[in-house]
């Protein structure tokens, strides 16, 4: 039973450090997902369960699809061109490439805020030299791209949220009957 309490406790530290990466644009909701999977595998695939840890990728997934497309998806809205589509989704992952590297902690959402809008205002101003329109479109892209950040990061929380609840359901399952609360 100590060893039960102790994974849960793990699971959970792993998941606060999953949400934490999620917030700054790096891989946390796969840390999380995998985390669930080595505590289900621990407990023989009993406690989270196939069926839920599916559900969970699937989620994970569509919240990172979701991401990657939402600033495109924003200047598009506001009536970019196809090229600045391109240049938002482009631009958002360059950004936080290259930024990743200077500035350490924040750079993959610094960057990938600043490469969308630049993305997006390149990609409009190579169709039509209207600065305005372009500044407008990058603005767009950015607030698209905020929104699948704080998509993405609602993900994790909800990803986190559901494996830990599953593991806690599954241990009170198997050990309700020996806990003694008087």
């Amino acid at each position: 039973m100590i060893i039960d309490v102790t994974l849960i406790l793990l699971l959970a530290l792993v998941a606060a450090a999953g949400l934490g990466l999620a917030v700054l644009q790096l891989p946390g909701i796969w840390l999380i997902l995998a985390a669930g999977v080595a505590y289900d595998w621990y407990f023989d695939w009993s406690r989270i369960t196939w069926v839920w840890l599916l559900a969970l990728l699937g989620l994970a997934v569509a919240s990172e699809i979701f991401d990657a497309l939402a600033g495109a998806f924003a200047a598009r809205k506001a009536g970019a061109s196809k090229q600045a589509t391109i240049g938002a989704f482009i631009g958002g992952f360059a950004g936080m490439i290259i930024f990743s590297i200077p500035i350490p902690v924040l750079g993959t959402v610094v960057g990938g805020l600043l490469g969308c809008f630049c993305g997006a205002l390149i990609g409009e101003m190579s169709v039509r030299s209207d600065m305005t329109a372009g500044t407008k479109i990058g603005t767009y892209a950015v607030l698209g791209k905020v929104i699948g950040i704080v998509a993405k990061t609602g993900a994790a929380l909800a990803v986190a949220g559901g494996l830990l609840t599953l593991a806690a359901m599954g241990w009170w399952a198997e050990n309700a009957t020996r806990i003694k609360l008087w």
